[in-house]
């Protein structure tokens, strides 16, 4: 059976690390040289900068950290916090989680909210700590009531999921909200998640339709998905297929497995689009082949009945079991139909 998916994905999005901060009007190198090597930590901390970003010099990693090792043992708040995304990325030195809390540890406690956040991050995905989701809320927290749009939402998505802190909506939009009131595409589309779903705030489709097209039009894909969905229900907006098509197919193209399917859903029924078995095939393909359940059904549809493809009962039967081993139900049944020889 082929069919959109008519409810909106339960996770709501998460985001990783911060990458390094930057010093503003970063001066003259040779000038920042020479500073740097009477001691000041100012300049080694820039001249860090200006290595790592290719400012003034040739690009040298393993000269940027050594600079900003320098200034971090000095007690520089951000060039800890710079020497820690190093190691975490392991740039100009082998990787490695453990010395980047370290570091990250070092700045945080000065009181850096980018250090706190990637701190809390650490903690989240146990990344060169014991997994704890209580102090990945707290590290989460410091940073959040410090303004750091990042930490806000993912403040709100422990909230949302009850990680490390009682489960709590309406936490949750507190945060989502302020992280998107300052323009952060991944809280935006959560906070409208919450408005179509009626969590922690009153359930309301033009909010939900407000806050994905903030997101949407930033270029998040999940939230191009959601403002399909609204467009193809007739939720919040008025009903309208080829805007539902459109914002699919932005999100199509960046490779979400939903986005596509529905995509391909659309050119299979004719709806917003010229009816067209073969774009059909194609959208349903980029979906299967991410794994995505509802699209390897339909794909195996398309085999079975010589849509868009020739007939292919051998490659029907593959890509229904493939949707069957991943819990969909039609595939499951179309999966024996096909083994009964009916």
């Amino acid at each position: 059976m082929k069919q959109i998916t008519k409810w909106l994905a339960a996770a709501l999005i998460a985001l990783g690390l911060n990458q390094a901060v930057w010093a503003d009007g970063v001066p003259d190198f040779r000038e920042t040289l020479q500073a740097a090597e009477q001691g000041d930590a100012y300049a080694q901390y820039n001249l860090g900068i200006m290595y790592d970003n290719g400012r003034g010099v040739r690009q040298d990693y393993a000269q940027a950290v050594q600079w900003y090792r320098k200034a971090a043992e000095q007690g520089l708040a951000e060039a800890q916090y710079n020497l820690g995304v190093a190691y975490a990325q392991g740039l100009g030195v082998h990787q490695d989680d453990a010395q980047a809390v370290q570091w990250y540890r070092k700045a945080a406690e000065q009181g850096l909210a980018e250090a706190q956040y990637n701190l809390g991050v650490a903690y989240a995905q146990g990344l060169g700590v014991h997994q704890d989701d209580a102090q990945a809320v707290q590290w989460y927290r410091k940073a959040a009531e410090q303004g750091l749009a990042q930490a806000q939402s993912d403040l709100g998505l422990m909230y949302y999921k009850g990680e490390g802190v009682r489960q709590d909506n309406a936490q949750a939009v507190h945060w989502f909200r302020k992280a998107a009131e300052q323009g952060l595409a991944q809280a935006q589309s959560n906070l409208g998640v919450m408005y179509y779903k009626g969590r922690g705030v009153r359930q309301d489709d033009a909010q939900a339709v407000q806050w994905y097209r903030r997101a949407a039009e930033q270029g998040d894909a999940q939230a191009q998905s959601y403002l399909g969905d609204m467009y193809v229900q007739g939720r919040g907006v008025r009903q309208d297929d080829a805007q539902a098509v459109q914002w699919y197919r932005k999100a199509a193209e960046q490779g979400l497995a939903r986005a596509q399917f529905n995509l391909g859903v659309m050119y299979d029924n004719g709806r917003g689009v010229r009816q067209d078995d073969a774009q059909a095939v194609q959208w349903y393909r980029k979906a299967a082949e991410q794994g995505y359940a509802g699209a390897q059904n339909n794909l195996g549809v398309m085999y079975e009945q010589g849509q868009g493809v020739l007939q292919d009962l051998a490659l029907a039967q593959e890509w229904y079991g493939k949707a069957c081993d991943n819990g969909n139900q039609d595939g499951c049944d179309n999966d024996q139909r096909l083994k009964a020889g009916y």
